[in-house]
């Protein structure tokens, strides 16, 4: 498999949470899991690392924010945290073994993960988060989204 030339990107404001520190996050791992997904052979381990490093980083701020809250349903949270770092991990092993197309698929994989987790999961404890501190839900303001009403004509 080749690595997409022109794929659509992971990251649109449709990922947006309202908690501007995990927004600001996740849109450097959408930018990050990008590029490994476009990454040539000789890149790929770099690109493999800048995903790891920062997802390791991420998701350690997340759990901490979960643990700290007492966000309910944190052990599933943290539990598919842990998944996605030790399937990289084990990845970065093969990819040193030259199992290029390993981390090529990866790649993809991360791309159909991303979103939904982020919809779901991480959704759920920004809400969370919000509620503590302002006792509502997040107000989100995507730009250039137009209405239903609008979409409707």
């Amino acid at each position: 498999m080749k690595p997409s030339e022109n794929p659509a990107p992971i990251w649109s404001d449709s990922l947006l949470l309202g908690h501007a520190a995990i927004d600001g996050e996740h849109e450097r791992l959408a930018e990050l899991i990008e590029r490994m997904r476009r990454a040539a052979a000789p890149e790929m381990a770099q690109a493999l690392d800048a995903v790891l490093q920062h997802a390791a980083s991420h998701f350690a701020a997340e759990n901490e924010l979960m643990r700290a809250t007492a966000f309910p349903p944190r052990d599933c949270h943290i539990s598919e945290h842990e998944a996605v770092l030790s399937t990289l991990r084990g990845v970065r092993a093969r990819l040193e073994c030259g199992e290029f197309e390993v981390a090529r698929r990866v790649a993809d994989e991360l791309v159909a993960w991303f979103p939904p987790h982020v919809q779901h999961l991480d959704s759920a404890l920004t809400h969370w988060l919000c509620k503590l501190q302002h006792g509502a839900k997040p107000v989100v303001l995507r730009v250039g989204r137009k209405s239903e009403a609008a979409l409707a004509c």
